[in-house]
């Protein structure tokens, strides 16, 4: 039976709408709560949120649902989703949980889930607790708990990624873009450590400015800000910091893809790619694949969502795995994408190798590509809507093994995305609006 309430990346909505309405956040809290206490008695949950302004009644009610449970919360305040995601992993938490909604504007929230050994819950496991959520939902809301932030676990945090880093990052220039978001203090306070000169922009959150025309889905800002520092490299973090897009010295932005193919190419040369191998997501541009092939080193792809692609880390013995999106793993050192981490590495690898992100990426060739998304009523197989698996069939013949197709469901909102990759931009134009256009007839909102 397919899930309703988790998505690829845990619960999300509006915040104060259903699922994000007290009550049912309340029985989220209850339901973690006993399927927790049922595995191990002396449970606790680690909260930790980001900088929207409905963060705080969220986890003040989720502490609630677990305290009829008997469930203690201690809760971190702002801090990263990958940092709750170590900190559950290092100390004796039994579970994390992050409220956050990632990219998305400041009225969206979600909560996302970890296992003590910092891998988001199986499929199974937020099935059953789903179905606890369900059964609890009519329940009233219980009286919030006031919570009070232990900052020392964020400190733990930054000095473990601080711990990470032979040497120091004296004499580079970095402009931080920190979206408004978790890492608004972290991230700044990380790099300075590290003896970077840090100019951080976007880092005074009030609520509602989080991802608000900045962030990793808007660098123009930092992209400007760069060029006119001079600055060596510029990063940007979504709002809860767990991916990162960088802007070189001469303006040019890279994504996920470029970050994979900088760290296997460092890796490689080392001699610690295990299996000489990179996971990505069926996102990923065919120019990675291609570029990748030619240092000897295979890609294989998983599903949309950093999940997907830890699972397939771990069955294939990878040590490093991501999404263009920015969401990147090292796992090494992490058990999902954190985009404090994967900054630190990349300007490692290039202060080591004296290099731009430029220089790094050379022989990297992005394949035209367009991403369209189409709002829809209802989800059904493609093979059952004639129109749309037509047009997908005209698309393949078309580019053949030069290009790609590929047409699925958001997991987080009623959206259809079609994405369209070929040597041609004008074709790939085209047969992305086709394919649009024939979802839209058959199931469009």
């Amino acid at each position: 039976m397919a899930k309703q309430l988790f998505g690829t990346d845990g619960i999300r909505g509006v915040a104060g709408e259903y699922p994000l309405d007290a009550a049912t956040v309340d029985a989220f809290g209850a339901a973690l709560g006993a399927d927790l206490h049922a595995r191990a008695p002396d449970a606790s949950v680690l909260i930790g949120m980001d900088t929207r302004e409905s963060g705080p009644w969220i986890a003040a009610q989720v502490a609630a649902g677990l305290a009829r449970e008997h469930v203690p919360a201690i809760f971190a305040g702002v801090i990263t989703t990958p940092g709750i995601a170590w900190l559950t992993r290092s100390d004796s938490f039994t579970a994390g949980v992050m409220i956050s909604a990632s990219h998305n504007p400041y009225g969206d929230n979600g909560l996302k889930v970890f296992g003590h050994s910092g891998f988001k819950l199986p499929d199974d496991e937020e099935h059953a607790i789903e179905q606890e959520i369900m059964r609890r939902a009519s329940d009233a809301a219980g009286q919030p708990l006031t919570l009070a932030p232990d900052a020392a676990l964020a400190d733990r945090y930054l000095d473990y990624l601080a711990g990470t880093v032979h040497g120091s990052f004296g004499g580079m220039r970095i402009l931080l873009d920190c979206g408004n978001g978790a890492a608004f203090e972290i991230g700044p306070a990380l790099f300075r450590r590290l003896g970077a000169d840090v100019t951080a922009i976007c880092d005074r959150p009030n609520g509602r400015n989080i991802n608000l025309d900045c962030g990793s889905l808007h660098v123009e800002s930092l992209r400007a800000a760069v060029l006119e520092k001079g600055a060596d490299l510029g990063v940007a973090f979504d709002g809860d910091a767990d991916r990162a897009i960088f802007v070189g010295r001469s303006g040019r932005v890279f994504d996920g893809d470029a970050v994979l193919l900088i760290a296997a190419r460092a890796l490689q040369a080392l001699g610690k790619l295990d299996g000489g191998l990179v996971v990505a997501t069926v996102m990923s541009n065919l120019g990675l694949e291609r570029a990748l092939e030619r240092d000897g080193i295979s890609l294989l792809r998983t599903p949309v969502g950093d999940k997907y692609v830890l699972e397939e880390m771990v069955r294939a013995g990878a040590v490093l795995g991501g999404e263009q999106s920015g969401h990147v793993i090292f796992r090494q050192f992490a058990t999902t994408g954190d985009g404090l981490l994967t900054a630190l590495r990349i300007l490692e690898i290039a202060r080591n190798a004296g290099a731009g992100l430029e220089e790094l990426t050379a022989g990297l060739e992005i394949y035209p590509q367009r991403l369209e998304n189409v709002r829809v009523r209802e989800r059904r197989a493609l093979h059952e809507l004639a129109a749309v698996a037509h047009e997908i069939e005209e698309c393949q013949r078309a580019f053949g093994s030069s290009g790609r197709v590929l047409v699925r469901f958001s997991g987080t909102e009623p959206l259809a995305r079609v994405m369209v990759e070929g040597p041609d931009a004008a074709r790939v134009d085209e047969f992305t609006g086709r394919i649009a256009a024939a979802i839209q007839k058959e199931i469009g909102a």
